[in-house]
């Protein structure tokens, strides 16, 4: 099977590029924009005339989108999430090479869900920002391109390679410091936000499992489980040894700090893990003061229904948010 990855040099497309060169069935080309791409080709400013002839000289059975920017203003996030994919699915529509795509689409494109629940594909999409409305955008355009296609729609993608950019990353960053330092006490904020986290090893094998089954239209790819980012980070300080407070500078009411150790030796991985909603006599809050997973604008609560991805795709995750967090610390214990 010959496969054509566009953006193998971002955070999910190095992975992907990972699962399918395992594959022994697979030939893989990689086009980005990077200099060890197979071929060189920016999708926000090439155009479609250009990547037709290149996919008429390749002929690949199937094309893998995991392109795309997360962070800059609207204009640049549309050239890059949307523009792109219009490029792409106009490079196909005109090529004889008839593939079969797999975009790479995101949790943001549903914006803000009601705390507690799970959100299916027929979720009217409500996008609270740019970003999600770029991302929305382009999966439009695929569903209505008349091609044989899917998106996978990726909740909170962690795991090693994590961006430093990002709340799990941020957080391993702070905590690395703080034991340099020798502090016994880190301040944080923002732990109340609860997202779908899934390792991006996981997104790996779904965006495979994809591209060898005939599934089209949207699938969500997540865990089927929110967690507070004030659980994870009491796990990744216990992964990581750390054994002084967490402090939380906008913690609910109700919500006494103490020991992060201890934190995680009361519930173990599986209690700290197994918090998915809001604790008895506790709202969710509505917004919270640091920045989300990405800039997704989706409020303090995200969790997807996953029933989709395990029925047309026969796919599950596998890898659990301690292993997940454990690689993000190994990552950033390094830098000590």
């Amino acid at each position: 099977m010959r496969v054509l990855l566009l953006g193998a040099n971002g955070y999910l497309g190095r992975f992907v590029a990972d699962r399918l060169l395992a594959d022994p069935a697979v030939q893989l080309t990689a086009l980005g924009r990077g200099d060890d791409a197979d071929v060189r080709f920016d999708l926000a400013t090439g155009s479609p005339g250009a990547l037709t002839r290149f996919l008429d000289a390749v002929h690949p059975g199937v094309v893998i989108n995991c392109a795309g920017a997360t962070r800059g203003g609207a204009r640049d996030l549309t050239r890059h999430n949307t523009v792109a994919v219009a490029t792409v699915c106009e490079a196909l529509r005109r090529s004889g090479c008839g593939a079969r795509l797999v975009q790479l689409g995101c949790a943001a494109e549903y914006g803000p869900s009601q705390p507690g629940s799970s959100t299916a594909e027929d979720a009217v999409p409500r996008p609270g920002g740019p970003y999600g409305v770029s991302k929305l955008a382009a999966t439009e355009l695929v569903l209505g391109s008349g091609l044989d296609a899917v998106v996978l729609r990726v909740f909170s993608p962690v795991g090693p390679g994590t961006p430093a950019g990002s709340p799990l990353g941020r957080l391993a960053e702070a905590m690395r410091r703080a034991m340099q330092a020798g502090d016994g006490e880190l301040k944080l904020s923002g732990l109340g936000v609860q997202r779908d986290f899934v390792d991006v090893r996981d997104v790996a094998r779904a965006v495979h499992a994809a591209s060898l089954s005939a599934a089209q239209g949207a699938i969500n790819i997540g865990t089927g489980r929110a967690v507070r980012l004030r659980d994870a980070a009491a796990v990744l300080a216990r992964v990581a040894g750390y054994g002084g407070a967490l402090h939380e500078l906008d913690a609910p009411s109700g919500y006494v700090p103490g020991s992060a150790a201890a934190a995680a030796r009361n519930g173990g991985v599986g209690g700290v893990l197994a918090s998915v909603g809001p604790q008895r006599g506790e709202t969710a809050p509505e917004h919270v003061g640091a920045p989300y997973p990405y800039p997704d604008g989706c409020g303090s609560w995200q969790q997807a229904d996953v029933r989709t991805a395990r029925d047309r795709l026969g796919w599950r995750p596998r890898i659990n948010l301690e292993e997940s967090l454990a690689d993000i610390w190994m990552e950033a214990a390094c830098r000590i």
